[in-house]
Order: structure tokens, then C-alpha cells, then sequence
């Protein structure tokens, strides 16, 4: 092997080279740190490719944004909608149920004044208790009667010498 030293002619790749070399053959790309052929003839692409990727990109997202806002919208008025409908359906209801206030105290106050003209204001319970208490006065009355009429018999019933009274006075003791 011959060597031509020039001293400012020999880099300092061309020693590293020079190093790396076996067998008087070149070495080779290291395969360890090489990129593969498909990245190597991959194309770049320009920056107005890049941009206008980036474009069509962001007006995908865009749109797919329009869309769910454009749904979310129909929702809300679909359910405004509904609110609307229930909002008459319990106004409506709340008219009707005031109209069958009005009537029933209508109703009420009719009764009463007719309950006051009759003098009816008791209760039917009440009533029962009158009544209750009438017939136990006339049983009593008649009880009365049928012991008079038995300690009578055959006797002047007017005036006793044992201090009776007469039939007159019994009405007076309760």
C-alpha cells in the first residue's frame, strides 16, 4: 500500500474514512442507523401540501362540530316543544280545576243558605241523636203510663192517701 502524505490535502473525514476502510474496500452505510428504502424514497411533501392538510383537516373537525351543534339545537327546540305543550296541558288544567272551585263554592254557599232557611244544620249524626233521645223520652213517658195505669186499676187514681201523685204531676219530674 502506498501512502501520499499532503499534509493539507488530507481532511479529517477523509482520515476517518480512510480508518473505517477494510481490506482496501469502502465500507458501507451502517445498517443499524440507515433508513429503511421506503422512508428513504419517501416524498416530502411542500409546505402548501402540508397547509393544506392541515386545512382540509381542521374543516373536518369543523364540520363535524356544525353537525352536533345542529343536532344539539333540534334537541333543545324538540324539547322546548314538549316544555310548551305541558306548560298549556297544566294551565289548562289549573283553569279547569279554579272553574270547579268557583262552582263547588258556588255549590256550598247555596246549600248553606238553604240549610240555614230550613234550619237544617245538624249533622245526620246529629239528627240520629235527637232522635235517639226522643224515643227514650217516650218510652220513658209511656213506661210512666203503663205503671200508673197498673197501680190504677180498680182504684180512683186522683188523689192517694199513701201521698201519690196524680197523673198531671207526673209530667212535671223528668
Amino acid at each position: 500500500m502506498k501512502r501520499l502524505a499532503v499534509g493539507p490535502i488530507i481532511t479529517p473525514e477523509y482520515s476517518e474514512w480512510w480508518v473505517k476502510r477494510i481490506n482496501d474496500n469502502v465500507p458501507g452505510p451502517s445498517q443499524e442507523n440507515s433508513p429503511s428504502i421506503e422512508e428513504h424514497l419517501r416524498v416530502v411533501p411542500s409546505e402548501l401540501e402540508i397547509i393544506k392538510q392541515d386545512f382540509e383537516k381542521r374543516n373536518t373537525e369543523l364540520e363535524k362540530k356544525i353537525e352536533q351543534i345542529e343536532e344539539e339545537k333540534m334537541n333543545l327546540r324538540l324539547d322546548v316543544d314538549v316544555q310548551k305543550l305541558e306548560a298549556d296541558k297544566l294551565r289548562k288544567g289549573k283553569n279547569k280545576a279554579e272553574e270547579e272551585l268557583d262552582s263547588l263554592k258556588t255549590d256550598y254557599k247555596k246549600l248553606r243558605l238553604s240549610m240555614r232557611t230550613a234550619r237544617l244544620e245538624k249533622t245526620s249524626e246529629q239528627w240520629r241523636e235527637e232522635i235517639r233521645e226522643e224515643r227514650n223520652k217516650s218510652d220513658r213517658w209511656e213506661r210512666k203510663f203503663q205503671e200508673r195505669q197498673g197501680s190504677c186499676y180498680g182504684r180512683s187514681c186522683g188523689s192517694d192517701s199513701r201521698g201519690s201523685r196524680s197523673p198531671t204531676s207526673i209530667g212535671s219530674t223528668g
